[in-house]
């Protein structure tokens, strides 16, 4: 799946945390993925979020698909957290509507 497509399907499943933002770092040439729950869109602005995550794109992809766990990726160091950790915890619900 190309960032574009994952943008798309991250708008059509609501894929955001009501009044919250998130941001998640893909790093590099990877870009960013911004989920604004306070307006409920999907970009790809590197806008300010109350938490960024920090994660390559392949491990990103796992996680997505279920493969990898967010714990674990976590625990590995594979994920970083900066900002609302509280926020990051709720993403794992995310992660089920784009499986869903």
């Amino acid at each position: 799946m190309t960032k574009s497509e994952l943008l798309a399907k991250m708008q059509d499943a609501g894929a955001w945390l009501p009044g919250k933002t998130v941001k998640i770092d893909f790093g590099g040439d990877d870009g960013v993925i911004h989920m604004d729950g306070a307006n409920n869109l999907v970009t790809d602005n590197d806008a300010a979020a109350d938490t960024t995550i920090k994660v390559s794109w392949d491990d990103f992809q796992s996680l997505a698909s279920g493969a990898l766990d967010g714990m674990t990726a976590f625990m590995t160091g594979k994920l970083k957290v900066e900002g609302d950790m509280g926020n990051a915890m709720q993403l794992q619900g995310i992660f089920s509507k784009l499986r869903g």
